[in-house]
């Protein structure tokens, strides 16, 4: 990359720091709401029409995946919207981590709330009609898995990928991927409870899978808490990569002393680097040397040369 090149891209430089599937997953949310408001809107209207109570609590349940959906559907579309809003310093490529952490706590809310039932099941046995609960659930599985192929396997929320991958990954769709996710592993765990309550009277499998469903969806929340907080925090995304630049810089005898590695958005990372040299080198020269880094975003170079009689780099 000649100077000439490189003050032209400086000059170019953008802040729109949103992931390469944003649009598509944009989309993808907002289909989601459009079939889980269809399924809230005929279960609840069903269940008065028909007057059954569990059918209602079931569409009042899904109007909460709706709104998770729409926490995740808006954190697109203000991002979409404000990429380019010079007010937003480093752009609007975080939003959907905040989302997906603020998502995070309200699954962390549905475990306790689900943890709580459970134990309350467990103290007080309730009545169960199973004619309508169990078709009722096997209903849930079935919206739950059509949610998750619209989602499209939520950028492999649960996949070990390794650290090119997690740069990339879109924690707005992981979230609401996992909402489903969580929506359908408590479907399952209903279903075998409520068989196992009616075939073979084993009341207390109901609460049982309940509790199990509730660490299940815990477990999920605390991880998606763990990696989003860690983004907002600006914390280093990749220890690995961030060695691997300092190695760069200072192949030539040059020294970084200071460097600062954080995400910006799904595959975009921002970096801020201080370089002690005694060469005649400006930035373009350890830009030049960084071009290899495609996740490199946003590049801010300080060169300093040390003051005379100071000791070697």
């Amino acid at each position: 990359m000649t100077a000439d090149a490189a003050t032209r891209l400086q000059d170019e430089h953008s802040h729109v720091f949103l992931g390469a599937a944003h649009a598509r997953n944009e989309r993808r949310a907002w289909a989601v709401i459009g079939l889980c408001s269809a399924m809230m809107v005929l279960e609840i209207g069903g269940g008065i029409a028909f007057g059954s109570l569990a059918l209602v609590a079931d569409g009042l349940h899904m109007s909460t995946h709706a709104i998770a959906m729409l926490i995740a559907a808006l954190a697109y579309t203000f991002a979409r919207k404000h990429a380019s809003d010079a007010r937003f310093s480093f752009g609007t490529g975080k939003l959907g981590d905040l989302a997906g952490f603020t998502s995070a706590i309200v699954l962390a809310l549905i475990a306790l709330l689900i943890g709580y039932e459970a134990v309350r099941r467990f103290l007080a046995p309730v009545h169960i009609d199973f004619r309508e609960a169990i078709p009722i659930a096997c209903l849930g599985l079935l919206v739950n898995i059509a949610s998750a192929r619209l989602l499209g396997g939520g950028d492999r929320a649960h996949a070990h990928e390794p650290h090119d991958h997690a740069a990339h990954r879109d924690h707005n769709l992981r979230a609401a991927f996992i909402h489903v996710a969580a929506d359908a592993a408590v479907s399952v765990l209903a279903i075998l409870g409520l068989t196992a309550a009616r075939v073979l009277g084993w009341m207390w499998m109901d609460p049982m899978m309940g509790i199990v469903g509730g660490c299940v969806i815990a477990s999920w929340s605390y991880a998606l808490v763990r990696d989003t907080s860690c983004i907002l925090l600006d914390m280093t995304p990749d220890t690995a990569l961030a060695a691997r630049i300092r190695r760069r810089l200072e192949e030539d005898g040059d020294r970084v002393a200071d460097l600062h590695l954080w995400r910006l958005g799904p595959g975009h990372f921002g970096a801020i680097v201080s370089i002690v040299t005694r060469q005649a080198r400006d930035v373009h020269f350890y830009r030049s040397a960084l071009q290899g880094f495609s996740c490199l975003s946003h590049l801010t170079i300080e060169v300093v040369s040390p003051k005379p009689g100071a000791a070697a780099p």
